[in-house]
């Protein structure tokens, strides 16, 4: 979703970093194999993780959301030269292409992989996160807040994604199956709200809320 002119868009992105090879691999094999191409982070979003994950050089990350990886590895490229990165998603099916990519890059033995219901894996995980980024099911997310905000240190920053939901926050009507646009306006609302955190809504693509633990 374009919240600029496409032409002003193109322009942001031709000025921004460019698409490190590995990741333009991966992209165009997320593309040609795998359902759903658009859930990827793409080329401008993932340069702006990198970016800011490499501002915050976090030493533990959470990914909650793996998908095929790349946004991963672009979260990676920040990281503490002893740090880890804990990705769950719960799709199986996945995890090869993950894991061949994530080995190719250098951060293989940084990033481990869990599959299943991150509501389930989080309680288990014994430490605190400095990023977190949330880019799973819309209708958890309130739940994954609730489940990670006991485990971030001081001053972490949570990442959520897709929190304009191509503009459907701002409708008053749903569709009745439409369970993520009214949990989408319940977590904005709670971002806002919750003075354990501070936070600043960005209208890129489709929407990043980056949060900071107080």
């Amino acid at each position: 979703m374009h919240f600029i002119p496409e032409e002003l868009d193109d322009y942001v992105v031709t000025h921004s970093e460019n698409e490190p090879i590995l990741l333009q691999q991966l992209n165009r094999e997320t593309n040609q194999k795998i359902l759903q191409p658009r859930m990827l982070s793409g080329h401008y979003q993932g340069r702006l993780l990198s970016i800011l994950t490499k501002l915050i050089n976090p030493k533990h990350i959470l990914e909650i959301g793996t998908y095929t990886g790349y946004s991963a590895l672009c979260l990676a490229e920040g990281m503490q030269a002893n740090g880890e990165l804990h990705t769950i998603d719960i799709n199986e099916e996945l995890c090869d292409i993950q894991r061949k990519y994530f080995d190719k890059s250098g951060y293989g033995k940084q990033i481990f992989q869990h599959i299943g219901n991150a509501l389930d894996i989080i309680p288990e995980m014994e430490l605190n996160f400095d990023l977190v980024f949330i880019d799973a099911d819309k209708e958890n997310y309130t739940n994954y807040f609730n489940c990670i905000i006991d485990k971030l240190n001081t001053g972490a920053v949570i990442l959520s994604d897709n929190v304009l939901w191509s503009g459907k926050i701002l409708d008053s009507k749903f569709q009745k199956d439409d369970l993520s646009t009214p949990a989408l306006i319940a977590y904005n609302k709670i971002l806002k709200n919750d003075d354990r955190i501070e936070t600043v809504m960005l209208p890129i693509r489709d929407g990043l809320s980056i949060s900071r633990k107080k």
